[in-house]
């Protein structure tokens, strides 16, 4: 009896981890109420499993940015104001910001810009990536705007066009794209060393990024809650990209 030929199975290249930092927020769950809690609205995990990748939740920390040096891609999630005193800037009474987050992030976003890992911000995190590359933001949106389209009500996004920079990663990106939805009331008024390609109507800014890195993206709505949630794709990928290109590598390629 002949004995079974082996046969080398490929290896499966693994789903690149994507980091996503979280809210610290009171929740309510079973029977606890009020409980500080760390988390993630489901769609960040959904919208990143869908295109491929695996999310590792971020609770603040800003100790170290250890992590970084496992993660293939960051997205900087929505959520309460970046401190104005990250862009020197006293409060308006109207902000409402979150200390641990902001330390925790731009800990975290530094380490991830240095290494060139690919980063996606999304409302807060655009915000947050603007302030990092020492930018300024608006504290109420409405004072400039003159309307509150951009948030229309507690809970309740509101849906405007948009366009972008010809040529640029956010007109690749989201190609036919020219609508999009937003829930916040404060803005990039200054992108620092960013470079702004994405307008709404109003002129308020609705991408930044930063041509002198792989993938570095910051869009001003949601698109988490879009049904086609293009810019988390497209983090994905290029961190999928990143996976491969350091295949092999010491240190990186045992996970392949």
């Amino acid at each position: 009896m002949r004995a079974p030929q082996s046969r080398t199975q490929p290896a499966r290249s693994r789903r690149p981890l994507i980091g996503v930092s979280a809210y610290v927020e009171p929740a309510d769950w079973a029977v606890w109420r009020g409980v500080r809690a760390v988390l993630v609205p489901e769609a960040y995990p959904r919208a990143v499993a869908a295109a491929g990748g695996r999310a590792v939740v971020l609770p603040p920390d800003d100790v170290d940015a250890d992590v970084v040096a496992v993660l293939d891609g960051l997205l900087l999630a929505g959520g309460a104001d970046v401190g104005p005193g990250r862009y020197g800037q006293p409060p308006d009474p109207r902000t409402e910001d979150r200390p641990d987050r902001d330390a925790g992030e731009l800990t975290v976003l530094a380490a991830a810009l240095a290494a060139e890992v690919p980063v996606l911000g999304v409302c807060r995190g655009m915000q947050l990536l603007a302030v990092a590359y020492g930018g300024t933001l608006y504290q109420h949106l409405p004072d400039v705007v003159g309307h509150e389209a951009h948030r229309p009500a507690p809970g309740v996004y509101g849906a405007h066009a948009v366009r972008f920079a010809p040529g640029s990663l956010a007109a690749s990106v989201l190609a036919g794209v020219d609508q999009v939805n937003s829930y916040h009331h404060q803005a990039v008024a200054d992108p620092g060393r960013l470079t702004v390609t994405g307008w709404a109507g109003d002129g308020v800014v609705e991408a930044v990024e930063d041509p002198a890195l792989p993938f570095v993206l910051g869009v001003q709505w949601h698109p988490e809650n879009e049904p086609d949630p293009r810019p988390i794709t497209a983090l994905v990928q290029a961190a999928a990209r990143r996976v491969r290109r350091d295949r092999g590598r010491p240190g990186r390629g045992g996970c392949d």
